[in-house]
């Protein structure tokens, strides 16, 4: 479903840096949207199993949420705000240490770093080296924590680290969960090297880790994995950050991703739906104990978006204060990944692996050139998914939680189509 006017993207072809990218793949001209469906310019309308990258885990234009920001700004709320005290900031953090810290017994101070994730990242980074008077960083195998250049640092994507034009440093990698397809026993690389004297190994200040790496292939890490992790940093005086700004929000079922493994990271990253309403916001969380800033030492214009506070403050109220969504987000899940599974089975050929966690699935194909066709194939018959993964080498699935079961079923047989389209 093209475009049918070929003067539509000539602006942007003419104009718009060639770094652009997701609109490749999507060659249309989108207006409007509302819950899991976009319409464009001539009236085409798509399912959306992309939501934003996942910073729209409650869907295009929720009508709870746009209710609360419309009346906001009708009030002339304060829009910008740096990290000046409002009532828009205070109702957000009250409805955030009520609803989600303290029913999770988390100790964690609220740091507003910037509007981005990666800005989140940065300051988690600093944090730790500043606490502990480190450089050496440990990141794992297919991790993606950001663009800018401590974030890239610890990326693992090397089309990604290119793009910096600079050496990366002060990062390394370890193999992350299932790395060697089970055949080498958990940390036993990272272990060795950090107890030998003559291993090289700077001492790191902090791991940091994506409890299921969504830019890397949808790669889920074992509950016990984590568990291990949390156990090993304890033991080598390392700083644990967990990565939670696509995975979390609810997006694997509980509102933290690693709330399953039953740990407590040291330092915690949020960002894409923390906003609910797709406006840009992060936050860096961390033990109290790790509260060591000076006023001012980590800053930034725009870490005060008060109308993201009062979204934020509303989806947390209306979605998280009864515990229904995890539930509801859980059987999403398994409605899609026994799709995804039936998928799989009617193409034996194609060598598919299914794995996810809540609401964000994959399907890797053994022909990495395959997974780019049946999104392609996908766009063409209204939907929007797109590829992660090393070689982009796996279709992922990050639909809407608010996404309806009869919605849901529409999509994955929309996919279903594709991937048959391509055999």
């Amino acid at each position: 479903m093209t475009t049918n006017n070929p003067h539509a993207l000539s602006v942007f072809e003419a104009l718009e840096s060639e770094v652009r990218s997701y609109c490749r793949g999507w060659p249309t001209v989108f207006d409007r949207a509302q819950g899991a469906r976009l319409t464009d310019e001539d009236g085409h309308s798509y399912l959306d199993f992309f939501a934003g990258a996942g910073s729209l885990n409650y869907g295009h234009n929720n009508p709870v949420l746009k209710r609360a920001l419309i009346d906001y700004i009708e009030r002339d709320g304060i829009t910008h705000g740096l990290d000046m005290a409002t009532t828009a900031k205070r109702a957000f953090l009250e409805t955030f240490e009520n609803v989600i810290l303290r029913p999770r017994d988390l100790p964690y101070k609220v740091m507003f770093p910037g509007p981005t994730g990666t800005n989140a990242v940065e300051s988690a980074l600093k944090l730790a080296r500043k606490v502990k008077g480190r450089e050496s960083v440990v990141s794992f195998t297919n991790a993606f924590h950001g663009m800018s250049l401590g974030s890239l640092a610890v990326t693992g994507n090397a089309f990604k680290r290119a793009g910096a034009g600079i050496p990366l440093v002060h990062g390394t990698p370890m193999p992350f969960d299932n790395y060697f397809d089970g055949q080498v026993p958990d940390f036993l690389w990272f272990e060795r090297l950090l107890e030998d004297q003559g291993s090289g190994l700077n001492k790191p200040a902090a791991v940091i880790v994506e409890t299921v790496q969504g830019e890397g292939g949808i790669n889920v890490a074992r509950a016990e994995w984590l568990r291990a992790l949390q156990d090993l940093c304890h033991r080598q005086d390392m700083l644990l950050i967990v990565d939670d700004i696509q995975m979390g929000c609810g997006r694997t079922g509980g509102f933290f991703s690693f709330e399953e493994a039953g740990i407590v990271p040291d330092i915690v990253t949020l960002s894409k739906s923390i906003s609910g309403y797709g406006l840009p916001m992060s936050l860096c969380l961390f033990k109290g104990e790790l509260d060591v800033w000076e006023p001012g030492e980590h800053n930034g214009t725009f870490r005060g978006n008060n109308p993201a506070f009062v979204t934020a403050a509303a989806t947390l109220d209306a979605y998280w204060a009864d515990g229904q969504m995890e539930k509801q987000t859980l059987a999403r899940g398994e409605q899609v990944e026994q799709a995804l599974l039936a998928v799989g089975e009617e193409h034996p050929e194609a060598g598919v692996q299914v794995r996810g966690r809540g609401l964000v699935w994959g399907m890797k194909f053994a022909d990495p050139t395959r997974a780019t066709t049946v999104c392609r194939g996908a766009f063409e018959l209204g939907l929007l998914v797109e590829t992660s993964g090393p070689e982009s080498e796996v279709v992922k699935v990050l639909p809407p939680l608010t996404v309806s079961s009869a919605e849901l079923d529409e999509g994955l047989q929309i996919l279903a189509k594709a991937v048959r389209d391509t055999a």
